[in-house]
């Protein structure tokens, strides 16, 4: 029995109850044992009547975690106009001198004042816990950033050898771990600048500090009634039945029914399929094929026009699939957009397939470029060209938020190659990808008989977009329609935090051997 209670009593020591809390007054005691047992040289402790003008000042950026009912860390921090104190300050200044009379409800910036934790709580990453609320106050309370001065303690060591930017550049690459410097870099502070004289009692840092500093991504300088950008955008994709229509007037009673079903879910796109006009080419059927699709071209404009005014008319952006367009010398395939404040732009495909080639004399287009809508920046990649993992990178780095694949694709292999390109597009880029293409038939059509297609909307894969990266897919070889919402913030997030962080990694710079191999390298990117 003694021996029982005994190993309840120390089951019941070992037992932790963290709980995140803002501080109150009565913690000053835990918090002056925690504060004098880490800062013996640089100051010691806050006094109590300090820590009451903070918690008066502030108190939501007051901030602890108690264990069993005992304060065993915490991080403190102020609201400053950074404009008034600018980057030469000491800590003294930007406290107050411990009056914490500096902090402005109204200011831009949370200043980071101290983070300290229990030697005996070393290990448990409180000091994480306490930064990750500091930065969903900054969000919350849409603060431009967090700026702190850092300490670097580790600097004593060796300040013979080298200066404070070079130990800070080793402690970046991780050749020196330094205690404080090294934790800060890996909670996404980046060093703005070296500050001298920030706190002169620190003998440790000789008197040296970071100015440190995390931007706050989702900051907004001033809130708008009207032309906020959009973050929860929503996707119509139509898949699309090809069926006889003997007349362009046949055609957009079709197309107007379709973008009428997806305006009234309130969608800010509308996409349709890369040549979604092609059963006009019926009337053409006696013709030879390269000679039935310059006529089919000859209703481009008129089409391009219509749909212009149904972009109007019922509130949406449309991604007009593809057509045919002709200008007396070369046939090419085009894809309009067509906003709806009346704008009209277009994206060319660049990479003709050998059965375009073959059958009808298709030449690829030049140029790539990102168009800004109203509901974020696209690009446009028909069909094959998805299949270019350079021309999605070139969009991606101009900061395309949503890639629009209108595709035609036959047979069932022939879908998998673009829908597993698409996938990867996604992922690799970090951006939303929306595919769809055409189901049915069209007997008396040369080159355009049969069509395969499983239209979805394809997101990166991480913790905040589905496992499989699946937004929405639709029914196979059925006529239907997508709706779905992509939310633009998580990509921010996700290019920013993400585990992956495909635009965090550094980019390769390529040594060229001889002229020939720059030759080939850039003739990869000459899109671009």
């Amino acid at each position: 029995m003694i021996n029982f209670v005994f190993m309840s009593k120390q089951k019941e020591e070992l037992e932790h109850r963290l709980k995140l809390r803002n501080i109150k007054l009565a913690d000053y005691d835990d918090i002056r044992d925690i504060m004098v047992s880490i800062y013996k040289e640089p100051g010691g402790a806050w006094t109590r009547e300090e820590l009451k003008n903070q918690l008066k000042a502030f108190p939501e950026g007051q901030i602890c975690i108690e264990d069993n009912g005992k304060v065993v860390a915490a991080a403190l921090s102020l609201i400053v106009d950074y404009a008034r104190f600018g980057d030469n300050h000491t800590y003294d200044q930007i406290t107050g001198y411990g009056k914490f009379d500096t902090h402005d409800d109204e200011g831009d910036t949370l200043y980071g004042t101290d983070v300290f934790v229990h030697k005996d709580y070393r290990g448990m990453r409180l000091g994480r816990r306490l930064y990750d609320a500091r930065k969903e106050l900054c969000e919350n309370l849409n603060l431009r950033s967090i700026i702190a001065g850092g300490r670097i303690p580790g600097y004593s060591n060796y300040a013979e050898q080298m200066s404070p930017r070079k130990y800070i550049d080793q402690v970046k690459s991780k050749e020196i771990f330094d205690p404080v410097l090294s934790f800060q870099l890996a909670n996404e502070f980046h060093v703005r600048k070296v500050i001298t004289r920030y706190m002169p009692e620190d003998k440790d840092s000789r008197a040296y500090a970071t100015l440190l500093e995390w931007i706050n991504i989702y900051y907004e300088k001033e809130e708008k009634l009207i032309g906020n950008k959009k973050t929860i955008v929503r996707l119509g994709l139509v898949q699309w039945k090809m069926r006889r229509f003997n007349t362009v007037d046949d055609l957009m009673q079709q197309v107007e029914f379709f973008v009428d079903t997806v305006s009234g879910y309130k969608s800010d796109f509308c996409l349709l399929p890369e040549f979604f006009n092609a059963p006009l080419l019926a009337e053409f059927n006696d013709m030879d094929a390269s000679e039935a699709i310059r006529n089919l071209a000859d209703y481009t404009d008129e089409i391009v026009t219509r749909m212009r005014d149904l972009a109007l008319s019922y509130n949406v952006n449309i991604v007009a699939g593809s057509m045919p367009e002709y200008d007396g010398k070369k046939l090419r395939n085009v894809s309009y957009l067509c906003r709806r404040d009346g704008t009209v732009d277009k994206q060319y495909k660049l990479h003709i397939t050998p059965d375009e080639q073959a059958y009808w004399g298709l030449q690829g287009g030049s140029g790539i470029r990102v168009f800004d809508t109203d509901a974020g920046r696209i690009g446009i990649l028909i069909c094959y060209d998805v299949e270019f993992p350079e021309l999605g990178r070139i969009l991606a780095e101009q900061e395309m938020d949503i890639l629009f694949v209108p595709f035609w694709t036959d047979t069932k292999n022939a879908f998998l190659r673009v829908s597993i390109c698409a996938k990867a597009r996604a992922i690799e880029n970090e951006c939303y990808v929306a595919i769809t293409g055409s189901v049915g038939n069209l007997p008396k059509v040369e080159n355009m008989d049969i069509q395969h297609s499983q239209s979805a909307i394809f997101s990166p894969s991480d913790f905040s977009f589905p496992h499989d990266a699946v937004v929405a897919q639709a029914s196979e070889n059925a006529e239907t329609t997508i709706v779905a919402d992509v939310d633009l913030d998580l990509l921010t997030k996700q290019r920013k935090a993400g585990l992956s962080a495909k635009f965090r990694t550094k980019k390769i710079r390529f040594i060229f051997r001889s002229v020939e191999e720059k030759k080939i390298i850039c003739a990869i990117t000459l899109m671009a």
